[in-house]
C-alpha cells in the first residue's frame, strides 16, 4: 500500500491542492499558525516531521561517502544550487513580478530537491542510487547555502534576514535528519518501526502543508493567477532542461543526465513554503500583502515539478 501511495504521489499532489482549492478550511489549519504544540506552529513541526523521516532512512556512513563524491553527484549537486536560483532570478525581473512573487519565487528556486524526485527518477529508468545522494548532499549543502543565495538574488526586492533564515534551516532541516539518522544508529529497531509509517506521514503532511497555502492564499492566486502559473512552470522547465542539457554537457551518461535532470527540477517545495509563511520572514516585508504572496510560488511549483517530472519520467521509461 505505501508503495502505491508513493508511486502515486504527484496525482495525490494534485487531488489534494484541488480539495484545497474547493474546501479551504480543510487545509489551512495546518498552515494559519492557529495549533502551536509547545509554543510552536504546527507547520515548523510538520516540516521537521518530513525531514526526521529523511533522516531515518540515512545512516553515517552515507554521510561519509560523500566525502568520495562521483563526478556525477557533485556536478548535479553544483547544478542545483547554480540553475534553480538563476533561473528563479532571471524569470522573475523578466516578468516583472511584484516583490512578494519574486521573493517567493527566488526562495523556492534556492531551496534543496525533494525527496518526490527519487520516486521519480526511479519510474524514469534513472540512477535511483544518485537521486538520493544527490537528495541528501543538497538537504545539507542547503542549510548554508538556502539563506545565502536567498539574501544575494531576492535582496533586490527586500532586505533578507539570512541570519534567521539560516537558524530555521538549521531547526527545520539539519537536527531533525541529523536526529533520524541517530535514531538509526541507537535504536535501529525502533527505528525500522517507525520508518514503516513515517514516509506515508511525510506524504500526508506535505500535501497538508501546500494545500494549506493554496486554500489560504487563493485570493491572491486568482488575482495573480496567470503570472504565477507562468512563472513557476517556467523555472521548473528551465531546471528539467537545463539540468539534462548541462549534465549531457559535461559528458556525463544518459541515466546520470536524467537524474540530475529531475534531480535540478524537482524542488523541495514544501520546505519553501514553510519558510516563506514563517512570522520572522513575513516581518521582513514592509507591506503585508506582499508578505502574504511570498508563500504562494512554492505552493504553485509542488504542482508544476510533479506533474512534469512524471510526464517526462513516463516519456524516458518508454523509451528505456
Amino acid at each position: 500500500m505505501l508503495r502505491t501511495i508513493t508511486n502515486n504521489f504527484a496525482l495525490l499532489t494534485v487531488l489534494g491542492v484541488g480539495c484545497a482549492w474547493f474546501f479551504p478550511p480543510a487545509f489551512t489549519w495546518m498552515t494559519d499558525g492557529s495549533i502551536r504544540v509547545a509554543g510552536q506552529p504546527l507547520l515548523s513541526l510538520a516540516l521537521g516531521t518530513i525531514m526526521l523521516a529523511m533522516g531515518l532512512t540515512l545512516r553515517f556512513e552515507d554521510y561519509r561517502s560523500l566525502v568520495r563524491m562521483p563526478r556525477a553527484l557533485v556536478a548535479g549537486v553544483a547544478l542545483q544550487f547554480a540553475v534553480m536560483p538563476l533561473s528563479g532570478f532571471v524569470i522573475a525581473r523578466a516578468l516583472d513580478l511584484e516583490p512578494g512573487l519574486a521573493v517567493g519565487l527566488i526562495l523556492v528556486a534556492c531551496c534543496p530537491g525533494g525527496t518526490a524526485s527519487n520516486v521519480v527518477s526511479f519510474i524514469a529508468r534513472g540512477n535511483v542510487a544518485l537521486s538520493v545522494a544527490m537528495t541528501m548532499a543538497s538537504t545539507l549543502a542547503a542549510v548554508v547555502l538556502t539563506p545565502v543565495l536567498t539574501g544575494v538574488l531576492a535582496g533586490a526586492y527586500v532586505e533578507i534576514d539570512r541570519l534567521n533564515l539560516l537558524l530555521n534551516m538549521l531547526a527545520i532541516v539539519l537536527v531533525p535528519v541529523v536526529a533520524g539518522t541517530l535514531l538509526n544508529r541507537l535504536l535501529p529497531r525502533a527505528a525500522e518501526r517507525v520508518n514503516a509509517v513515517l514516509p506515508l506521514v511525510a506524504i500526508v503532511l506535505v500535501i497538508l502543508i501546500v494545500g494549506g497555502i493554496v486554500g489560504g492564499s487563493k485570493a491572491q492566486i486568482m488575482e495573480h493567477a496567470g503570472l504565477l502559473l507562468l512563472a513557476t512552470f517556467l523555472l521548473h522547465a528551465a531546471g528539467f532542461a537545463l539540468g539534462y542539457g548541462l549534465a549531457r554537457g559535461l559528458r556525463l551518461g544518459e541515466v546520470e543526465a536524467r537524474t540530475i535532470s529531475i534531480e535540478v527540477g524537482m524542488q523541495n517545495s514544501g520546505l519553501g513554503s514553510g519558510l516563506a509563511k514563517t512570522p520572522a520572514f513575513a516581518a521582513q516585508f514592509a507591506d503585508a500583502t506582499q508578505a502574504a504572496l511570498a508563500p504562494v510560488p512554492a505552493a504553485i511549483s509542488a504542482v508544476w515539478h510533479v506533474l512534469i517530472g512524471t510526464l517526462l519520467a513516463g516519456w524516458w521509461r518508454r523509451r528505456g
